[in-house]
């Protein structure tokens, strides 16, 4: 059988973007064991005097993770900041109405900025726009970075924390579109509220950057009118607009699945489009970016979950979206890796949904055990260590195969990181085809001196295959699948495979 080929070509005059590096940002949200028995646990054998894990501590450091997003996601539509804060034994504990579970506010806004700092991420912080409003989220805003002589300024203080935590990304909400939320609202009563919000926010604060809510998906039946109408409203005072996305094989359909994210670059392409519509008809100078902000994969759990806070409700910290990822999984997690750097001149900030034990990279197993790496974490390690820098607009033509619902899609999907400050080029490739390797020549002759430093692999036989507590069934390895030949990077991908091609000036650097 004749080997497939495409070919590509690489030119550091074809500049998408400055990668901003907080597309490569996660999110921990008070919901299942994400906080509790995930972050953080006092009687693990790792815990620090906190009471957070080391050992994920470590973990999270190795995704280089520059943002997270907190305290959600639903939970935030009834959240009541002042609960979290203070002494813990003085802090209520309420029914948290999103996941019906038991919050004990035990690790709350304090508590999670130092476990931030500690991982060398910031926050970004999410008001509750559901169930309180304006007052509220400017309280918050001053109990954060007001520096003292105010109310919540000062109480911070008293709480024990002298300097602000100078928050400076905030999300007016979360998905307010969204039936299923606490005080959901209406397109008008949202882009009032945050309007409003805004306005009173930056009075506080000139200097944050906000977040209005889009869309929680692209099947919303008001998508894309929630973007048009909110933003109306919101445009003048905010920076971004979010946007979520899940995707799920529930089908049993790998080779449809692997096409999802071509359904993720027309979501982002359609809300450019809107956004740049109002942009037009306000007669306004500004672009309006993108705030990725819950992205991943998400189906395996459903049926359990549904179970449990249907029938067994009000747990602390209950088992909830605890999605154990396939290797097939772990290739659409690149593929829409390789979806957000394409447009990074629009998507400034995205979060991987979630990060510790809820629908994450990273697992943890209770007191006494380890934490892991979920098939997930290896794509989003390789893309947070090496796609910083410009991202590349290649040309490229690849084969194509049919899929069931998604038509004829590219057998190669792939985007090029030039780090110009290290003098590296990273190629970031996934081979989607499931029967045929491909040979792909890539043209870096704008590239003079740059040598193959390493190919990365992520590949295995069986989709299905699973990692778990005590074994790695699917992890990265290095290989000698590319070579070069008068200016041409040759290499072999092999069918179902993610790969990463590293170049760089002389020996470089193998990392």
């Amino acid at each position: 059988m004749t080997t497939k080929k495409a070919k590509m070509i690489i030119d550091k005059a074809f500049r998408i973007a400055a990668i901003d590096k907080r597309i490569y940002g996660s999110f921990i949200e008070h919901l299942g064991r994400a906080v509790y028995d995930g972050i953080y646990q006092p009687e693990h054998e790792t815990a620090e005097a906190a009471g957070f894990r080391r050992d994920v501590i470590e973990l999270v450091k190795e995704l280089n993770v520059p943002i997270i997003r907190y305290p959600g996601g639903n939970f935030v539509s009834n959240f009541y900041w002042e609960d979290s804060v203070g002494p813990v034994a003085d802090r209520p504990k309420r029914l948290e109405l999103a996941w019906r579970s038991m919050e004990t506010n035990e690790i709350g806004v304090n508590e999670f900025a130092k476990w931030a700092k500690d991982v060398d991420s910031s926050i970004m912080m999410a008001v509750n726009l559901g169930t309180r409003g304006i007052a509220d989220a400017c309280n918050l805003l001053e109990y954060c970075n007001h520096r003292s002589g105010t109310k919540y300024s000062d109480l911070r203080i008293k709480h024990g924390v002298k300097d602000p935590h100078s928050i400076k990304l905030w999300c007016l909400g979360n998905e307010m579109d969204g039936p299923w939320q606490i005080g959901h609202k209406t397109m008008e009563e949202y882009g009032r509220l945050a309007e409003e919000t805004a306005k009173a926010m930056r009075q506080i604060d000139p200097d944050i950057e906000l977040v209005s809510c889009g869309s929680s998906s692209k099947d919303m039946v008001t998508f894309p009118e929630w973007e048009a109408v909110t933003l109306t409203h919101t445009y003048d005072y905010v920076d971004y607009v979010s946007m979520h996305q899940y995707y799920g094989n529930a089908g049993n359909d790998s080779n449809d699945y692997l096409a999802s994210s071509d359904d993720m670059d027309a979501f982002i392409k359609t809300v450019i489009s809107t956004c740049d519509y109002i942009k037009a008809k306000k007669r306004s100078h500004k672009d309006m970016y993108i705030s990725f902000d819950e992205w991943n994969v998400w189906f395996h759990s459903n049926q359990e979950d549904n179970d449990t806070m249907e029938k067994r409700p009000w747990q602390i910290a209950p088992a909830l979206l605890e999605d154990i990822y396939t290797f097939e999984d772990a290739l659409l997690v690149g593929l829409m890796l390789i979806t957000l750097i394409k447009h990074a001149d629009r998507v400034k900030v995205a979060c991987l949904a979630q990060l510790v034990n809820v629908i994450a990279p990273i697992m943890t197993e209770a007191v006494g055990g380890n934490a892991w790496k979920q098939t997930i974490f290896y794509p989003f390690m390789h893309a947070s260590k090496y796609g910083r820098g410009t991202a590349l607009f290649s040309v490229i033509d690849t084969p194509s195969h049919e899929t069931t619902n998604h038509g004829a899609v590219t057998d190669i999907e792939s985007v090029v990181v030039y780090n110009e400050e290290k003098e590296e080029l990273t190629i970031f490739a996934v081979n989607r085809n499931l029967k045929e390797d491909i040979i792909i020549e890539s043209d870096i002759r704008s590239f003079e001196g740059y040598q193959v430093l390493e190919h990365i692999i992520l590949e295995n036989d069986d989709l299905k295959a699973r990692n778990g507590a005590t074994i790695q069934n699917v992890r990265p390895e290095a290989c000698n699948r590319s070579k070069q030949e008068d200016g041409m990077v040759i290499s072999l991908l092999h069918k179902a495979s993610w790969n990463v091609i590293r170049l760089g000036k002389g020996d470089g650097e193998r990392r």
